[in-house]
């Protein structure tokens, strides 16, 4: 795939997943594509800044955006080597997730099936989740539902009850990353709700994440990044 939608002399986009989403201004680095190797490895220019060449690290896994002919494409990739070919510094890249269309200020939705519990928040929850504030009155029962994907900035979820569209609620799930697992109790904005087709009685939520900070949305982002380069090197192998 990475052959047929990327070539060389495209430009492109180069940033640390490290700071993905940070909160300020976020270090990119512009430069253009040097070679395709394979459909999961690539040279890419080493980029520069004032005349002078960034050596970016070996193991540094990185965003790339692609300017192609066919439009934006993103994935993320790891650099493996670096060198020097024909006098051009290059680095050398190996693809950690799939190539797939950018969206520009939309966070990558990641398919998955995770279990979640989730009420509609009393009136008092609500006012103070308008005004910013989390304030969870704790112990009220929830309801079961499954995520059918999830981002940085919100998630897709089925259950048996249908929550009002433009209504606050909690939810609560849990995520491991690098063997830890964390529950994650999150205030969300119910943006659409729809039936299931050909399953009366079931609801497919939209939500979008509310006064979250930026540590949790962060490691949320990680937990997608290191499940797509799980998955990819389950196909692989």
């Amino acid at each position: 795939m990475l052959s047929k939608l990327v070539k060389a002399g495209d430009k492109v986009d180069l940033q640390s997943v490290d700071h993905l989403f940070a909160d300020g201004k976020v270090k990119r680095y512009n430069t253009r594509v040097y070679d395709i190797l394979s459909d999961d490895k690539l040279e890419i220019v080493m980029p520069m800044e004032k005349s002078k060449l960034i050596l970016l690290p070996i193991d540094g896994e990185y965003d790339l955006v692609f300017y192609s002919d066919q439009g934006l494409y993103q994935c993320y990739a790891r650099i493996y080597d670096r060198y020097k070919s024909n006098n051009v510094y290059v680095l050398a890249f190996e693809l950690t997730s799939n190539l797939r269309k950018h969206q520009r200020r939309e966070y990558y939705r990641f398919d998955c099936m995770i279990e979640l519990r989730a009420r509609e928040l009393k009136q008092e929850e609500a006012m103070a989740a308008e005004q910013g504030k989390n304030q969870i009155v704790p112990g009220l029962p929830l309801r079961r539902g499954i995520a059918s994907d999830l981002s940085g900035g919100g998630m897709r979820f089925i259950t048996d009850i249908a929550f009002e569209e433009g209504s606050y609620i909690y939810t609560t799930f849990n995520l491991t990353t690098e063997g830890v697992t964390r529950e994650y109790e999150i205030i969300s904005k119910v943006l659409r709700v729809a039936e299931v087709a050909n399953r009366p009685g079931e609801f497919e939520h939209r939500i979008q994440f509310a006064n979250l900070d930026r540590d949790t949305r962060e490691e949320i982002i990680k937990y997608i990044f290191e499940e797509e380069r799980r998955l990819r090197r389950n196909r692989r192998g």
